[in-house]
């Protein structure tokens, strides 16, 4: 058995912990068995660099953050087009695949990625694919590995928040990762107590958001916490099309580095408050994987494992109602979950006084 894995797109914390479920667990299954990791995602597979992987290199990395193999993002917009040198990346990575006579390719990646990889499968590899991202925005599972990784982070960035808000009386703004999908900020936002979240799915009235803050200081409270997402759009953005929407961003870009700046102004000049901006950034995919995405990550190794025993080639290892299944990734190509404005966690939110700028 030969089976290639690589890890493309952004990092987070359980990749390698997704890893070592796929080696360990087929050591498990099979005596003969040979494993090539690809460097830095899809590169590695379109350029032939790789290097083939022992059994130790899967030991002692359940709690190493990033990926032993390097990443980088390959658009699945750009996969059809020949890079610099003339190269058809598709044609390429169908033949490296079959010049290493590999069995099947694991692909630990997100939405792009695993577009990626149903376009592999389609075109006849032998593919499965695990879902990566800490947006946890990916279609035909419940979870991701990564997400709940990404949260702790970005709670705590709201925990600590909170001291020096309190002790200045100012607004504060977290600007959390998620450019088309909040499901990270409304977790962190709950989790850190945040006042107000903001996010891409609820487009957001700046009146409606500085109504709270005042609403909070006539209550007696010197401060207040605003999660918002970095994709996320106020009600006149939202009705602009995405043509006029890039191009106000580019008008913007100079003024405001980010959605978050451009808030803490408008409410400045609306409130009159002392607003301060702190934007987590990429620590948000750093550190160690908690607990749960350790646990999570070895379950979806050891289904791909599974998967491929069986041959059930051109599916994605999912989470579903706490059990591990598997789904076409024909089915989940392309598609997003979105956080749901009806949703009962979001009324949930909303009874206990968290406003989302509405």
């Amino acid at each position: 058995m030969r089976v290639g894995i690589l890890t493309s797109g952004g990092d987070c914390q359980a990749l390698n912990a997704t890893m070592r479920g796929v080696g360990k667990s087929l050591y498990g299954i099979y005596e003969d068995l040979e494993i090539y990791g690809f460097l830095d995602g899809y590169k590695g597979l379109i350029y032939d660099e790789y290097r083939k992987m022992e059994r130790n290199d899967f030991s002692g990395i359940l709690t190493q953050g990033g990926t032993i193999l390097g990443t980088s993002r390959t658009p699945f917009k750009e996969i059809h087009e020949p890079d610099a040198n003339g190269l058809d990346k598709v044609e390429a990575m169908k033949h490296n695949y079959r010049k290493l006579r590999l069995d099947c390719l694991v692909v630990l990646g997100g939405n792009g990625s695993l577009k990626t990889a149903n376009l592999l499968s389609e075109e006849g590899l032998n593919v499965i694919g695990c879902p990566k991202t800490i947006d946890n925005d990916l279609w035909g599972t419940d979870m991701t590995f990564g997400f709940y990784s990404a949260v702790q982070v970005a709670t705590n960035a709201i925990d600590c928040i909170h001291t020096t808000a309190a002790s200045h009386g100012r607004v504060f703004i977290v600007e959390i990762m998620g450019h088309k999908v909040g499901l990270l900020t409304l977790y962190a936002g709950l989790a850190g107590g945040a006042d107000i979240i903001l996010l891409p799915e609820i487009p957001y009235d700046v009146d409606a958001v500085c109504r709270k803050i005042a609403e909070r200081h006539r209550n007696g409270s010197r401060f207040s916490i605003v999660a918002i997402a970095e994709g996320a759009k106020s009600r006149e953005e939202a009705k602009l099309s995405k043509k006029e929407f890039r191009k106000k961003l580019a008008e913007e870009k100079n003024t405001y580095p980010s959605v978050a700046y451009k808030l803490a102004k408008e409410i400045e000049l609306r409130t009159g408050s002392e607003v301060r901006v702190t934007v987590p950034g990429h620590t948000q995919r750093g550190g160690q994987p908690v607990p749960y995405d350790r646990v999570f990550a070895t379950r979806i190794g050891a289904e791909a494992a599974k998967l491929i025993k069986k041959g059930r080639f051109g599916m994605m290892a999912a989470l579903k109602d706490n059990e591990i299944i598997a789904v076409p990734l024909s089915e989940i190509a392309g598609k997003l979950k979105m956080v749901d404005p009806e949703s009962s966690i979001v009324k949930e939110a909303k009874m206990v006084g968290i406003s989302f700028g509405e």
